[in-house]
C-alpha cells in the first residue's frame, strides 16, 4: 500500500479552489440573511455554488450587503 501523501495544486488550481470558495460563502450568507438555518445554509449552499450564474452570485452579493450579512 503507498501511503497518502496529500495533494498539491497548481497556481490555477489554488484559484479554482478560491473562487469555489468564495462562491460557497457568496450563496450561504444570502440563505443566512433569508432566515435559513446555519446548518441547513451551508449543506445547501454546497450544492448551490456550482449551479448559478456570475448573475445571480452579483444579484446574492449585492442584498446581502444590502440586508446586514457578515
Amino acid at each position: 500500500m503507498i501511503p497518502w501523501r496529500g495533494v498539491f495544486l497548481t497556481a490555477e488550481g489554488e484559484k479554482l479552489a478560491q473562487e469555489s470558495r468564495e462562491r460557497h460563502q457568496i450563496v450561504e450568507n444570502f440563505l443566512l440573511v433569508l432566515g435559513v438555518s446555519p446548518e441547513i445554509a451551508r449543506r445547501d449552499a454546497e450544492g448551490m455554488e456550482h449551479h448559478v450564474s456570475e448573475e445571480t452570485l452579483d444579484a446574492f452579493r449585492l442584498f446581502t450587503q444590502k440586508h446586514g450579512a457578515k
